[in-house]
């Protein structure tokens, strides 16, 4: 292949690498955001739990009460009315038994707000916090369960 040539097929190929994704203001764009934000802080704290990462209490006490802040903040990003999101992994019954979703939303937010708050305790240790990091695990598995499409 001539050089021309493999110029013009990457051209190609990152012009349609442009073209596809969400756009990052859009409800879906936001959310998005939000929730990877909040996969990212809870993984640092489960991976100081899980032995991963070192266990340090102000970094574990920072992480909580950024994941508590994070906790209350994409429900907003979901419209009343479904929107035609081909990119989102929420079911439709989200907007279907939207009842039963802010249910689980409050439970995060509950357990968030616990573990933030025994996250100020000192000393702070991982056995003390193991149980309440494991409860946000359980909230964010079981609204996936329901509302998430994989």
């Amino acid at each position: 292949m001539n050089a021309k040539t493999l110029l013009i097929v990457v051209t190609a190929c990152l012009g349609l690498a442009a073209c596809g994704g969400v756009d990052p203001n859009s409800p879906l764009g936001k959310r998005q955001a939000i929730f990877k934000d909040m996969l990212r802080t809870s993984e640092d704290l489960g991976g100081m739990l899980r032995g991963r990462i070192n266990f340090d209490e102000q970094r574990f006490a920072t992480g909580a009460t950024k994941l508590d802040q994070l906790s209350r903040q994409p429900w907003q990003h979901f419209p009343q009315v479904q929107e035609g999101d081909a990119d989102s992994a929420a079911r439709d019954e989200v907007w279907q038994r939207e009842e039963r979703f802010q249910t689980l939303v409050r439970e995060l937010e509950a357990s968030t707000g616990q573990l933030a708050s025994a996250a100020q305790a000192r000393p702070l240790t991982a056995q003390s916090v193991a149980p309440l990091v494991q409860k946000v695990e359980d909230s964010c598995e079981a609204c996936h369960k329901e509302f998430r499409a994989y």
